[in-house]
């Protein structure tokens, strides 16, 4: 349907009709991904006769759709406010890249990194991860190898699976009063809980529109007492849950910024909004996290220790590259499996079979560069929460990425 038109400014349509276009084009060769590879669309909430005609079109050519997103990205109307124009340039390379590799297209991995996400990686360092190694001895305590003691340690911090849900549903309740507070949102605004099995993800929003998300918790990895808060946290107040709603109250019902009604795999959006997700409970709660949530448990008639779960987190932060050098590894250096399987397990301390199932997700095609969004965002977004002048709060800077469409070259800037 897009092949030959040709949406810009200087059509003679009048701007506001070109930039709708414009948009619409955007939206539909958003959807014809979907039809090359299913879950590369993460939501739609725009308007479903456009799903409806991707759906009658014939087989999408990748090539084809590489070509329409450089042809699009060099017809971005002028009329646009320059944070929506940098937005929709940046998910176009993203595009482009990702027909062109769906094509049999050879990309670096560094570069195709670079072209999804808008940012560019580098191994870690290894001092950094002997530095962790030793903080983590002394939270945890005791003798004997670490890998042992951090296994010990998970294994005592899991939840009796009868009791996830209420624990599920206790971390959403208080999250969602705090951050109501500080961030309203639309009263109908809902989350469905589900506990589900047989999956390789730890937790997953699923974003459904007109503010409501059903929120998938994994049963079968075991989930720990001091990673749940995270987890309502990243899926739900104040992460991925409350980003698309406060998105789609402002930026799609007030703005008109249909661009915003879709969420693609592998593009900048997933990146800031994994950074945002993995630093919903550092802005909701910040230091002092451990105690909160040890009151949470208590009411529930279960112990925690709050303070050493905060002091074992802080230590483990310190391993967060590790994954994305594995996958660096793999993709840029064509390390062997084994080799790679050896790095995750001397530096992650887990076992043969947990390296395996890290490396099936780093190994995947759609989503091997996904874990740079999780590594690089928090990165990115931490260091510029952190930076905001003196006369700024950290909750009205949070806020500033759940409401505006900022992607990382923003940031940096």
């Amino acid at each position: 349907m897009a092949n030959g038109m040709h949406f810009g400014v200087d059509q003679g349509t009048g701007a506001a009709a070109d930039s709708a276009d414009f948009i619409r084009e955007y939206l539909l060769l958003g959807l014809r991904f979907d039809r090359v590879e299913e879950g590369y669309v993460d939501s739609f909430t725009g308007d479903p006769a456009l799903r409806r005609a991707v759906e009658n079109e014939p087989a999408p050519d990748p090539a084809d759709l590489a070509r329409q997103a450089d042809r699009l990205l060099g017809d971005i109307p002028q009329d646009l406010d320059r944070d929506r124009a940098d937005y929709l340039a940046a998910h176009l390379r993203a595009l482009n890249c990702a027909g062109r590799k769906f094509a049999g297209e050879e990309v670096g991995f560094v570069d195709e990194v670079q072209a999804y996400f808008d940012v560019r990686i580098g191994k870690g360092d290894p001092e950094r991860y002997r530095e962790a190694h030793a903080k983590l001895d002394d939270a945890l305590g005791g003798s004997g190898p670490l890998a042992d003691r951090i296994q010990a340690h998970r294994t005592g911090d899991e939840i009796p699976p009868a009791r996830l849900e209420e624990c599920i549903h206790a971390f959403s309740s208080a999250l969602r009063d705090r951050v109501r507070a500080e961030y309203p949102l639309p009263d109908t605004e809902t989350i469905t809980y589900e506990v589900v099995t047989d999956k390789p993800w730890s937790g997953f929003n699923y974003y459904l529109g007109d503010y409501r998300s059903t929120v998938a918790v994994n049963a079968d990895l075991k989930q720990q007492m001091a990673n749940l808060p995270r987890l309502v946290a990243h899926e739900s107040y104040p992460g991925h849950h409350t980003e698309h709603c406060r998105k789609e109250a402002g930026l799609v019902d007030r703005q008109g910024q249909l661009e915003q009604t879709i969420f693609l795999v592998n593009t900048p959006q997933c990146l800031m909004a994994e950074g945002l997700a993995d630093l919903a409970l550092y802005a909701a709660i910040g230091p002092g996290w451990g105690a909160w949530a040890s009151e949470i448990y208590a009411d529930l008639g279960l112990r925690f220790d709050g303070e050493r779960a905060e002091a074992v987190s802080e230590a483990m932060a310190g391993l967060a590259d590790v994954r994305q050098d594995a996958a660096l590894m793999l993709h840029d250096e064509h390390r062997d499996v084994d080799d790679v399987v050896a790095f995750l397990k001397r530096w992650l301390l887990v076992n043969d079979e947990r390296a395996r199932q890290m490396l099936r997700f780093l190994s995947s095609p759609l989503w091997r560069a996904y874990t740079s969004t999780y590594i690089e965002g928090y990165r990115l977004l931490r260091a510029w929460l952190d930076a905001r002048p003196a006369d700024v709060t950290l909750t009205s800077r949070f806020g500033r990425l759940l409401d505006e469409p900022l992607i990382p070259s923003t940031l940096r800037a």
